[in-house]
């Protein structure tokens, strides 16, 4: 089994457009550091909430090596608990969208991933049809994605 480590933006992304079962589709189980379940239940009333702990694929663990966290002063508690929990157990994927958490992971040689590598990797399993509904979904719902993104995943989708 895959371990697979996620951040607070793309469950939450993935949860505004109605999709957050792709990642038990993707990857079976998914870890989620205690911080990035804190930051998701601090959007308890918002209307993307799902609370984290009824969900049979998402496995909430906490790091050992909090003083390691605390080292990584550049990122938000969420990332930088899921840059260390991912080096604690040896994780395969990181998903992570922010670019300063991307760049640790990659730092640290993680194997990375984000909301829209997913949405890409569910069109080559079959999961879903299209990509690019999905993509303006998001940005429907707040998410920033520039043009050149866009298009890029849209090519890579096969729908360009």
């Amino acid at each position: 089994m895959r371990k697979v480590v996620s951040n607070t933006t793309p469950l939450i992304s993935l949860l505004k457009i109605g999709h957050l079962h792709l990642l038990e589709s993707l990857y079976s189980t998914v870890i989620v550091p205690t911080a990035v379940w804190q930051e998701i239940e601090q959007g308890r009333q918002g209307p993307y909430y799902i609370d984290l702990r009824t969900l049979t694929f998402i496995h909430i663990q906490s790091v050992s090596n909090t003083d390691a966290v605390d080292y990584l002063t550049d990122l938000d508690r969420g990332e930088a608990e899921v840059i260390v929990l991912a080096r604690e157990i040896g994780a395969d994927l990181v998903i992570i969208d922010e670019e300063a958490g991307r760049s640790y992971a990659g730092h640290f040689n993680l194997t990375l991933t984000g909301t829209l590598g997913i949405l890409l990797r569910a069109k080559q399993n079959g999961l879903i049809p299209e990509v690019k509904p999905l993509l303006e979904k998001l940005l429907a719902t707040g998410v920033w994605i520039s043009k050149r993104v866009f298009d890029d995943v849209l090519a890579l989708a096969g729908e360009k």
